[in-house]
């Protein structure tokens, strides 16, 4: 259960709307509709699911809405990082024990990490080592 200032974790489905609304900003319901139906993944969406997921979403604070208009405008309540992290801090602690090596691990042991990847990764473990990366 979330806490009132925390939105819930997002659905898959929910999550592909907000990769939407994150990529494009502010967008009505037809804009989202006709890009998550332009993904070519081969998943039928209807309208009126679109639609009604937005309405959900905003239920649940996922997403806001602008009535000013005849047609509604929807945007990501939170940014693209801010979800992130807290899909990542969920998982963390309820797969992995709280335990970022583990995490990491799994992570790398999964996908192969391209050369520019793998620098980035260093750069950061670096400076986290010097304290640069302390929040």
């Amino acid at each position: 259960m979330s806490s009132p200032s925390t939105p819930p974790r997002p659905t898959d489905a929910e999550l592909a709307i907000l990769r939407v609304l994150w990529q494009r900003g502010p967008s009505t319901v037809r804009e989202v509709h006709d890009a998550l139906t332009g993904t070519g993944d081969g998943k039928a969406v209807r309208y009126t699911t679109t639609l009604k997921q937005l309405q959900v979403m905003t239920d649940k604070g996922l997403v806001r809405r602008d009535e000013r208009s005849r047609t509604h405008v929807y945007e990501a309540a939170s940014s693209e990082e801010e979800t992130q992290g807290a899909l990542l801090e969920h998982l963390l602690r309820s797969a992995f024990g709280g335990s970022a090596q583990q995490l990491f691990l799994r992570a790398l042991s999964r996908k192969v990490a391209s050369a520019e990847e793998l620098d980035e990764l260093r750069r950061l473990l670096d400076e986290r080592g010097r304290g640069d990366g302390e929040r």
